[in-house]
């Protein structure tokens, strides 16, 4: 088992994706043994009719600036990857688009729904990413993963251990399937449940993931902590930093609503800041 036909989004706008964001993509898609492809949209910035700000501070050519950013950061991102992967021996292929600013998210989703998976870099928690990863995640029908290069990297040379957010729901179980390529490549997998929070989490409820994942040869074991009166989220963030966990595997639970997002309590928190990747599955 192994993601064959992995997808990484390439930013471009307004802060191009770093270069040793591109590094840790290309070398992880190394670790679990796959061919890894890059997307990368050149940005139109919607024009706005105002005569006014034209002739002051001359708006329409600043838009016309900006998108000719985007495009020159795309090309060479793209380059960049290109000699990268191309290096590693995992080289895909390039993909360039052009699209509105605001629809970024959905050329994303469109394309990540013909790969095994598809990684979003973060970076600045202003930056749009977030709303392009939440896009992806719930527009695709596919996993994504999700990293901050410098806060929380993708592993580089081996994949140690893996945290499987367990509490027995659909969103767990399609994550746990979604998952089983990577699992099967990690040293060490955690089937990791929060009880006494939810009320259909109870003791025991990891046991028969664990034997799900033996019988796909697959080591694992349970493991559960009480939430003691805490968020679940910030119960699998402390877990995650405390066992040096390289990767955390979890059901995005959320909605949209007019372009909005509701998210659950877990996936908002492991959202807003993470200490560590996260393959989330919807």
């Amino acid at each position: 088992m192994s993601f064959k036909d992995i997808l990484l989004q390439i930013n471009s706008y307004p802060d191009p994706t770093s270069t040793d964001a591109i590094d840790q993509a290309v070398s992880f898609a190394a670790v679990i043994g796959g061919t890894i492809s890059a997307i990368a949209i050149e940005v139109d910035i919607p024009a706005v009719s105002n005569r006014v700000a034209d002739y002051l501070i001359g708006l329409s050519g600043m838009a016309k600036d900006q998108e000719r950013k985007s495009a020159e950061a795309c090309r060479a991102r793209l380059d960049y990857f290109t000699t990268q992967a191309k290096a590693a021996g995992v080289f895909g292929a390039i993909v360039s688009r052009r699209a509105d600013l605001y629809l970024v998210g959905a050329n994303i989703a469109e394309h990540a729904r013909t790969r095994d998976i598809c990684i979003v870099p973060l970076a600045e928690l202003t930056d749009g990413q977030r709303s392009v990863a939440e896009t992806v995640i719930f527009g695709s029908g596919r996993s994504v993963l999700l990293f901050r290069a410098g806060a929380a990297d993708l592993p580089t040379r081996t994949l140690g251990t893996v945290v499987l957010a367990w509490d027995g729901s659909r969103a767990a179980a399609r994550a746990m399937a979604d998952a089983l390529p990577m699992l099967s490549k990690a040293k060490d997998v955690v089937v990791l449940s929060v009880t006494n929070e939810k009320s259909v989490t109870y003791a025991g409820i990891g046991a028969d993931a664990v034997r799900h994942l033996r019988a796909h040869g697959i080591e694992a074991r349970a493991v559960e902590i009480d939430a003691a009166g805490n968020r679940i989220g910030a119960v699998l963030e402390r877990y995650v930093a405390e066992s040096s966990a390289d990767l955390l595997v979890m059901g995005a639970y959320g909605q949209s609503r007019f372009r909005e997002f509701v998210l659950g309590g877990a996936t908002e928190h492991m959202l807003h800041n993470p200490i560590v990747p996260l393959m989330l599955s919807h």
